[in-house]
């Protein structure tokens, strides 16, 4: 089980596809963990067989990762340290990289960070509340934090379907209280504005948890792309094949940007 040690937590990652392909580093969604988001819906098998080299770390709380319960470790742009170092430790320049919901917040926030390492930025599931910002988080955390599915009368329906999948993945209840309640850091439009690299945004047509794309992409450099997959929600729209292939295109598009040791050309 490959592990790094990243400030003092112990965050697990996977690495698949060609030693020399260039590298993409997918970053998961809340309560999922890597192999969730993607190794079982297709992504790793995909972008290895297009040639890429793909990176799948487990979030701090998620996953194999440690599982602090203190909030303090959660922040987006702290997880996107947790990247950078991940990068750092695999000795890997610049990457690729795509988040999905969380995980797009935080990619946004590494690119924003430290530019020089991202060759090109794909935010999926994560839209207009990319800078609007997310409600809900208290009511997850309560979800999380109660004895048992359902004792908590106060918690809406919607919120213990966050409770149930994460049950399902075997996560740390506690931890993901922590977590969701310090990782929705939103972000500055203006700091958009000076994304110098190329940027996909792929959104579900039915996501309300992603927000309206209209919010988002006037901040984005003027040659960002848009692809909305139609009749997708958050939880669908992953495993979708328009989804993997505009993906898949796009990075190919800007493969010139990476060689396969993650050096800009």
């Amino acid at each position: 089980m490959p592990v790094f040690d990243s400030a003092g937590l112990r965050i697990h990652y996977e690495v698949s596809g060609p030693d020399d392909g260039a590298p993409v580093v997918l970053l998961h969604g809340f309560a999922s963990n890597g192999r969730v988001n993607w190794v079982s819906t297709g992504w790793t098998e995909w972008l290895a067989e297009e040639g890429f080299r793909v990176i799948v770390p487990d979030f701090p709380g998620h996953g194999q990762s440690d599982k602090p319960h203190d909030g303090a470790r959660y922040p987006a742009p702290m997880m996107a340290e947790d990247v950078r170092r991940l990068l750092d430790h695999l000795n890997i320049e610049r990457a690729h990289v795509m988040g999905y919901s969380m995980g797009a917040r935080v990619a946004a926030f590494l690119a924003l960070k430290h530019p020089e390492r991202v060759c090109a930025l794909v935010l999926s599931g994560m839209a207009g509340n990319l800078v609007a910002g997310v409600g809900g988080a208290e009511e997850i955390a309560r979800a999380m934090l109660a004895e048992e599915a359902g004792a908590d009368v106060s918690v809406p329906a919607w919120a213990w379907g966050f409770r149930q999948f994460a049950e399902r993945v075997g996560n740390d209840l506690r931890a993901l209280a922590a977590c969701i309640t310090a990782s929705r850091t939103p972000i500055e439009p203006a700091a958009l504005e000076r994304l110098d690299m190329p940027v996909l945004v792929v959104v579900g047509s039915e996501d309300g948890i992603a927000g309206d794309p209209a919010l988002l992409m006037p901040h984005l450099p003027a040659d960002a792309e848009l692809v909305v997959l139609q009749g997708r929600d958050h939880m669908n729209a992953v495993g979708d094949r328009q989804h993997r292939q505009a993906v898949a295109d796009f990075l190919k598009r800007h493969a010139g940007r990476c060689d396969g040791n993650g050096m800009q050309k």
